[in-house]
């Protein structure tokens, strides 16, 4: 059993109406805001390597944990974990911050459908977009969907841990050969998992047609051979936003360029 309900330490809080966003504050400088993915939180992703972040001179980087996820609290309610629903979180915590003028976003799978959904909403906010394996989206979504509700009436049923083993033994794309404990236990309270699930089974990525007039400079970083992440899905957003940039990363040493290939980009 995971209960995730301990103190903050020293991350800081945004306080919503119906949630706390746990979050890192360092640097000064123009403000770049990244967004983890799915089940995973700051402390897990720095311990597993999975973005090895550099120095960013110039910039104020705020890294938070989503709302469920990590150190931020949440509520048992599926709609609370939709992407256009963590977006108006994205675009909460640019307020709290009293973010002035355009920011930088980087967003990873569930984060890159948050920074997605919050651009469209409110493109004026940002500058930069990164994004980083983008989930499955629109027709591909479909199998996906099945997916989380059905690990959702799974851990009902069986519990957390039937469910976290029955993950045990599945194929990671080649990027995540050097991770051996990549969603082992994820970050998600037993009460809050089934309705992150939910949330998620009820998401899409934001219409093509909305994307299509995006004008933000754009990279995308897809993983080679991902199935939850085709590269179907990169090259399509690729294609709608205009001068979006694609890269493909196939091995743990092309992933652990992330950095600063961003910060190159953002620079």
């Amino acid at each position: 059993m995971k209960n995730l309900s301990r103190a903050p330490g020293a991350m800081r809080q945004a306080r919503l109406p119906d949630a706390e966003l746990a979050y890192d504050d360092q640097g000064s400088g123009r403000l770049t805001i990244y967004a983890h993915g799915m089940l995973l939180c700051q402390e897990t992703e720095e311990r597993q390597g999975l973005l090895d972040w550099p120095p960013l001179p110039g910039r104020r980087l705020i890294r938070y944990d989503a709302r469920g996820h990590g150190r931020s609290s949440g509520r048992p309610i599926n709609n609370d974990y939709a992407f256009d629903r963590l977006a108006d979180d994205l675009l909460a915590l640019l307020d709290h911050l009293k973010a002035e003028g355009p920011v930088d976003a980087v967003g990873a799978s569930m984060g890159c459908a948050t920074v997605l959904h919050a651009a469209v909403r409110a493109p004026h906010r940002f500058g930069r977009l990164v994004l980083l394996i983008p989930p499955r989206a629109w027709e591909t979504r479909v199998d996906a969907r099945r997916g989380y509700q059905a690990a959702a009436d799974q851990i009902e049923r069986d519990g957390r841990d039937a469910w976290v083993n029955s993950l045990r033994g599945l194929p990671l794309p080649p990027a995540l050969a050097d991770v051996t404990d990549f969603l082992a236990d994820p970050d998600v309270a037993d009460t809050l998992l089934p309705a992150v699930l939910r949330g998620l089974a009820g998401s899409d990525l934001p219409d093509r047609t909305a994307l299509a007039v995006l004008s933000h400079p754009t990279l995308i970083i897809a993983w080679d051979k991902d199935s939850a992440h085709p590269l179907s899905t990169a090259r399509e957003i690729a294609e709608l936003i205009p001068g979006a940039e694609l890269r493909i990363t196939r091995t743990p040493a092309d992933r652990r360029t992330h950095g600063r290939q961003i910060a190159s980009f953002l620079s």
